[in-house]
């Protein structure tokens, strides 16, 4: 299976060489790694001690961020390298202040494994959720280094856990410790005789939750919102965005304000979205010098901000789960007391799930939906603060897994 893994591992390097001469992304990802070693090699001296910490891209980042900042302050001495595979997480994160050195993680192979940990030499490394590269791993193993893997989320249908699977089956058991999301993922370590795993939850709740503790407030929001009640639509796709323009359209009326946050903020995407919307809207990049509070819609055509704009939302929708591309971050309004507004393909969101069950969560599969659930929340204040403050207390429910995993390593 290792030699079939490797030879697969040098397809997809060919591979996503032909696909970045058309595919932006993918070009980014290539060129990145061409300069990962001689970033490392010029960064990092033979006496320099170094913490290594891997995410696939920014959601992972944001999930480990609450335990990275805690051995970044505990660790003051040593370097930390941060590696992505996504250059979704790379050029957001590539100037993150946790890490001394951002970099891609080169492609798996033991040739590149060897070269990348001969270079960092990490006392420890901290691996997200699901990124796990066995060749990077043994290597790790063979160099007698510490690993975790932190937030990990297992199903019995992944090829570890395959009859044919002993590869990489074998690869988790390089890791020192597995802190595990839910206690089916231990029963499944468990069932394959890892015992060296603990559930503590997922750090993503002490993630939102320290958003608490940070400022943010938002002098443009703030003066757009007027003391109004508003609704934020938070990464949205067309899908989301089509019954939020239908009940904006039809409900202008109301004295409502509106927040739109698009996934992609391409200039067509915008420039399509805001021409379909009948109300008075402004953007993000125009804002300047405008009196905001006169203005209906709100579209934000940046990134980086959204959860401070929850902080300021009475109700929101997350995008992502109206069509295929995935539900996108529910916490974050969560943290706020807000009610949240989803689409019905969350199947695979278990946070998502146990929101709807504790009543602060509302999914919907089409505009008459939509709009029954939105107005209800809009003109029944009650519903509209109970339900946020179960999302809160669920938040509140489950934060801790930090405190373990540091308590593991005696920090």
């Amino acid at each position: 299976m290792r030699f079939i893994y490797n030879i697969g591992i040098f397809l997809a390097g060919i591979a996503l060489k032909i696909g970045a001469l058309f595919n932006n992304k993918l070009k980014k990802g290539v060129e990145g790694r061409k300069s990962t070693f001689k970033i490392l090699k010029d960064s990092i001296s033979e006496n320099d001690k170094t913490l290594w910490f891997h995410c696939a891209s920014l959601g992972e980042y944001e999930q480990g961020l609450p335990v990275f900042t805690k051995l970044r302050n505990h660790y003051k001495s040593h370097k930390i390298v941060l590696s992505f595979f996504s250059p979704s997480g790379y050029d957001i994160k590539k100037n993150s202040p946790i890490a001394d050195l951002v970099v891609y993680i080169p492609l798996d192979t033991r040739t590149n494994a060897k070269r990348f940990l001969n270079l960092v030499k990490p006392e420890l490394s901290v691996f997200v959720k699901y990124d796990i590269w066995p060749n990077f791993l043994y290597e790790l193993k063979s160099q007698q280094k510490r690993a975790l893997l932190i937030s990990a989320s297992f199903r019995e249908n992944q090829i570890y856990f395959k009859t044919y699977g002993g590869f990489f089956r074998k690869a988790l058991f390089t890791f020192e410790h597995i802190f595990t999301q839910n206690e089916v993922s231990k029963e499944i370590l468990n069932a394959i005789n890892y015992k060296t795993v603990s559930v503590n939850g997922d750090t993503r709740f002490d993630r939102v939750y320290s958003q608490l503790e940070t400022d943010n407030t938002l002098p443009y929001v703030e003066a757009f919102k007027n003391n109004k009640l508003c609704v934020v639509a938070g990464s949205t796709w067309p899908e989301g965005e089509s019954l939020f323009i239908d009940f904006i359209n039809s409900e202008a009326s109301k004295d409502i304000k509106y927040i739109i946050a698009p996934h992609d903020i391409k200039p067509d995407r915008i420039k399509k979205l805001q021409e379909s919307i009948k109300s008075k809207s402004i953007l993000f990049s125009d804002k300047n010098n405008k009196n905001l509070s006169d203005y209906k819609v709100f579209i934000i055509d940046t990134i980086g901000i959204l959860s401070k704009i929850y902080s300021y939302a009475d109700i929101a929708y997350v995008g992502g789960a109206m069509g295929n591309t995935g539900l996108h971050n529910t916490l974050e309004p969560a943290v706020f007391g807000v009610p949240i507004i989803i689409g019905n393909n969350h199947y695979k969101f278990p946070e998502a799930s146990a929101l709807i069950t504790n009543g602060g969560m509302f999914s919907i599969s089409n505009q008459q939906e939509f709009n029954q659930i939105l107005n209800e929340l809009i003109l029944n204040e009650e519903k509209r603060k109970i339900s946020g403050i179960k999302n809160r207390q669920y938040i509140e429910k489950n934060t801790g897994a930090v405190i373990q995993i540091l308590d593991y390593l005696r920090i």
